[in-house]
């Protein structure tokens, strides 16, 4: 008895371990993306969101495949993300279930990109036409610190190196790029780049003590959780931040940094006769003036982007003020402002200096 007892539980462990592993195996469902148009709009309502007092439109449409695999092929969709028109193009998301094979379509999003393209030749076109030659200087500057920021700062930080040091080295070169291709190869030049590198430096300094100060972990966004699962915990995210902060503010250095080489030359072309150190002073006055409204167009750009988090805790936010700026997602965006404004003051007496 106890001989037969054994064999058979032995026999049941050696088949339900398999059979517990396979039915524990993850098989994701099959997602793909598509264009589509609008062919027709069978019904439109407004319903109640389940589970809340808000409404939404719902509709029900008819639709075609515009390419991919099914390519020709009509489709319902049952939608209740964006309002969508007859004839217009939007992006569909084709979900096969792995289960049972149930096939489920979604909107995605609507085609932008006509729209987008459209604002962007009205750009060029505008800085062109005013700008001149120097406009496009500024252009080619432009497309050349995204190239860096594209192929050398995002490939660097996805590759696990620091993204602090990538992000101070990536954005010397867009300064360097960015000055001598629009102002050209002068003295001028090069002592605002030259004061935006040591600015720069010291930003990232006061970055990284401000992160580890106030222990800021870098996850104050959903993308930033979404991105550390995709590259298994390998991206130092309070590097990240502390590079965000770095780039983000190298719009405003370079501002103040040329505006305060262009001063101390002109004040020094137009005054032989004075000292260095009344260039100095002179020049310094012409910069708190554009401190001022630099300092005031950071905080205000930072506080546009975050807008719709304000209204959030401002109209329904259950904390006081004290825990509310305490929170990481406020933090975070006090720290982003604070950093950037301070490096921007620094810019205009080291500069000027330089």
């Amino acid at each position: 008895m106890r001989f037969r007892l054994t064999t058979l539980l032995v026999f049941t462990i050696l088949y339900a371990v398999p059979a517990v592993a396979a039915a524990q195996e993850f098989v994701p469902d099959t997602v793909t993306t598509s264009k589509a148009r609008v062919t027709e709009i069978v019904s439109q309502d407004v319903k109640i969101v389940p589970g809340t007092d808000v409404e939404t439109v719902y509709q029900t449409i008819k639709a075609e495949v515009l390419d991919g695999e099914e390519k020709g092929k009509n489709i319902t969709i049952e939608n209740d993300y964006l309002e969508l028109r007859e004839g217009q193009i939007f992006y569909v998301s084709h979900t096969t279930s792995s289960l049972d094979g149930t096939d489920y379509y979604a909107v995605s999003e609507v085609d932008r990109l006509p729209a987008l393209f459209v604002l962007l030749v009205l750009f060029i076109a505008v800085v062109l036409f005013f700008g001149g030659k120097q406009g496009a200087r500024g252009l080619l500057a432009l497309f050349g610190g995204f190239f860096l920021i594209a192929f050398l700062l995002l490939p660097g930080v996805l590759q696990g190196y620091s993204p602090i040091l990538i992000s101070v080295a990536v954005s010397s070169l867009i300064v360097c790029l960015g000055s001598y291709v629009t102002h050209g190869f002068n003295k001028t030049t090069t002592t605002a780049v030259l004061g935006m590198v040591i600015t720069i430096v010291l930003t990232g300094l006061l970055a990284y003590v401000s992160i580890v100060f106030t222990q800021l972990s870098g996850f104050n966004t959903d993308e930033t959780v979404y991105l550390n699962f995709n590259t298994r915990g390998s991206i130092d995210f309070a590097g990240l931040l502390l590079g965000g902060i770095i780039i983000g503010t190298l719009g405003v250095l370079y501002d103040a940094a040329i505006g305060q080489a262009v001063s101390v030359e002109e004040l020094a072309r137009a005054g032989e006769h004075l000292s260095r150190r009344e260039v100095y002073r002179r020049a310094l006055r012409i910069g708190r003036e554009h401190i001022g409204a630099l300092v005031n167009t950071l905080a205000i750009a930072y506080v546009g982007a975050s807008l719709p988090l304000l209204l959030l805790f401002y109209g329904f936010g259950s904390d006081s003020v004290a825990l509310a700026l305490n929170r990481e997602v406020f933090a975070t965006e006090l720290v982003r402002t604070l950093v950037g404004s301070i490096g921007l003051v620094l810019t205009v007496p080291i500069t000027t200096a330089t």
